[in-house]
């Protein structure tokens, strides 16, 4: 089965890194591999919350994540989107931006010669907003998570009390607003604040449209029952088929672009040129990343480690702090991808210490009896 679900991102990472080379010579090649490996740590937490969703789908839907989904992870946000990025905040039209991408001129005076900023410049410029969206959509993911009650708990000594007062009507709504509001006055620069503010709520507004619109199509099939349970993310119902599951692939590319931000604007670090960009985070990273998410589904690993979900949860709170903070202050992308591998490394370990535990209790309990840390 783990040669059925990787062997295709296996192929076309190999032919990923045989265009590379062809294309730049082992330079390329070397930064194609540092990208992909770039990718998939910053982005395993996001096949983790991939997989909670992912589940959630007909198996319709789930073909339609892992077929057009890819499609738009890969050209879409790794390709199109900086081009984008470049073409609306330069004026540039779209083959001039993508000329300015390909051509750089040979050192970075020239590309003042003109008045037109290098592309890199253009991308940097334009991170503080990037991060507003970005980072508001993923914090209000979190902290529907950490705001909802739940029967099995990892940091039960800190998900508990939040839970308790994530009772509280809106609350996520008001901590997500009061930290854009202090990210907006004490870290974006004077001229940015305005585009931070409105880009952090069009994050929030994505997210709360996004997920209302899950939840109002979500609707249980004749003689099924609805889980009362929430993740943070779209109802948990069983296998959503038409409207819900279109709105759950919907919430999931959504996701996905959020989780790329910072790994796009990350790679400029490494490279400006955005087909080896392409070739790294879109046809290698994000293609394992995919596999990662499908192979999470199809061994049940969410039902066995019931802590990686929370893990990947509190991984994604971190991520939406670093990208806030990132507006006025630039944080290592190893210091991102660190802290996510950090986070659902110890929740699988606290898995396994639980599955032992209720084992060695009753070797009749399975994994899903109640149980908190």
């Amino acid at each position: 089965m783990v040669l059925r679900i990787f062997g295709l991102s296996i192929a076309i990472s190999i032919l990923a890194m045989i265009v590379a080379f062809i294309y730049g010579g082992p330079e390329a090649l070397f930064l194609v591999i540092i990208l992909s490996i770039l990718e998939i740590s910053l982005s395993f937490d996001n096949a983790v919350i991939n997989a909670t969703v992912l589940q959630r789908m007909s198996e319709f839907w789930q073909k339609i994540f892992l077929t057009i989904g890819v499609i738009i992870a890969v050209f879409g946000m790794r390709l199109v989107f900086p081009l984008v990025i470049v073409w609306a905040a330069s004026g540039l039209g779209p083959v001039a931006a993508l000329d300015l991408a390909l051509n750089p001129p040979a050192d970075d005076a020239a590309y003042f010669a003109n008045g037109e900023p290098s592309y890199e410049t253009i991308l940097t410029d334009a991170h503080p907003q990037i991060a507003a969206f970005g980072g508001m959509f993923l914090l209000m993911l979190f902290l529907g998570f950490i705001f909802e009650e739940r029967e099995i708990t990892w940091l039960s000594w800190l998900e508990k009390p939040l839970a308790r007062i994530g009772k509280l009507d809106q609350l996520s709504v008001v901590v997500a607003g009061i930290v854009l509001v202090l990210s907006g006055s004490f870290l974006a620069a004077d001229d940015k604040v305005s585009t931070v503010m409105i880009s952090g709520v069009l994050g929030m507004i994505t997210y709360i449209a996004v997920n209302g619109l899950g939840e109002l199509f979500n609707l249980p099939e004749e003689g099924e029952e609805e889980e009362t349970a929430k993740s943070g993310g779209p109802t948990q119902l069983a296998k959503a088929t038409g409207k819900a599951g279109f709105f759950l692939f919907l919430y999931l590319e959504v996701l996905d672009a959020s989780f790329s931000f910072d790994g796009v604007i990350g790679a400029f670090a490494i490279t400006a040129d955005p087909i080896i960009i392409a070739l790294g985070l879109g046809f290698v990273g994000a293609m394992f990343v995919r596999s990662i998410t499908v192979f999470l589904v199809r061994k049940g690993t969410l039902s066995d480690y019931v802590y990686l979900e929370h893990g990947a949860h509190w991984a994604i709170g971190a991520l939406a702090v670093i990208l806030m903070v990132s507006i006025g202050v630039h944080i290592s992308e190893i210091i991102t991808g660190l802290v996510g591998v950090f986070l659902i490394g110890a929740a699988f370990i606290s898995s396994l210490i639980r599955n032992k535990r209720i084992a060695n209790a009753d070797p009749k309990l399975d994994e899903n009896t109640p149980a908190t840390v």
